[in-house]
């Protein structure tokens, strides 16, 4: 290994990067047959853990920006997996929630996600695929 190397592999910031970019390389070409990306999946799976939520609430939980959070939301409505609707309690708020059609995807996308971690994994023992999991856990709990 060159002192390169070694440097970079001391680069935790390079090392969650390249994971990521792998990562999610691999998701969102499992995706692409249920034609939503891999920055759908988190608004999806947020609606369907927490049910309507604001585009504020959206914003925060997914950690997002409005302008983007409004696109995405814009591209769901209008693949029929969301719907914007008043807000109970609050006519100037619009909330989101997912469609029929959006609990249907979002299943087939739950699915794809465990897939996709299985093959990304197998090459670890359960063990070693517990032991990365309690590590990022740990790391992103952090204070």
């Amino acid at each position: 290994m060159t002192s390169e190397e070694l440097s970079l592999d001391h680069n935790i910031g390079f090392l969650l990067r390249q994971a990521h970019q792998r990562a999610a390389a691999a998701f969102a070409n499992a995706l692409e047959p249920h034609e939503i990306s891999g920055r759908h999946y988190p608004v999806l799976h947020t609606l369907g853990k927490r049910g309507p939520l604001s585009q504020r609430e959206l914003v925060d939980s997914v950690n997002s920006d409005k302008a983007s959070m409004v696109r995405i939301v814009d591209d769901l409505e209008a693949k029929g997996l969301a719907a914007r609707r008043p807000a109970p309690g609050d006519r100037r708020v619009r909330s989101v929630e997912l469609t029929e059609h959006g609990r249907e995807v979002l299943a087939k996308a739950e699915q794809t996600a465990v897939d996709v971690a299985e093959s990304l994994l197998t090459h670890l023992d359960q063990r070693k695929r517990a032991q990365l999991t309690a590590l990022l856990l740990d790391f992103l709990h952090a204070p």
